[in-house]
């Protein structure tokens, strides 16, 4: 007779996730500070969509057009545009407490 325990943890994070905000950052490979946001949001259990502008010009003219410059990281959510490391106002936009 199996238990079905082990779903309950899975539930839990796929109704957090129904709820979380669109988040896109745009980055290259060699970027320390792209790194920590991209670790910052790992840490914290948020999904993400990472842009690599280095190789990818559509990807690199888009994010130009979003931050209006071309310093790395950006990091998108929703409709909200950040510019740097800035691990206070990501977690105001997305919730993260402590």
């Amino acid at each position: 007779m199996g238990t079905t325990a082990h779903i309950v943890p899975i539930l839990r994070r796929m109704l957090q996730y129904s709820h979380m905000k669109n988040v896109t950052i745009y980055s290259t490979p060699n970027c320390t500070y792209c790194k920590m946001t991209k670790d910052f949001l790992k840490e914290h259990n948020v999904p993400f969509t990472e842009h690599d502008v280095a190789t990818d010009p559509e990807q690199r003219a888009k994010m130009i057009e979003i931050s209006e410059q071309m310093g790395v990281p950006v990091t998108v959510i929703d409709d909200s545009v950040i510019v740097g490391l800035d691990k206070a106002m990501i977690s105001e936009l997305l919730g993260i407490k402590g």
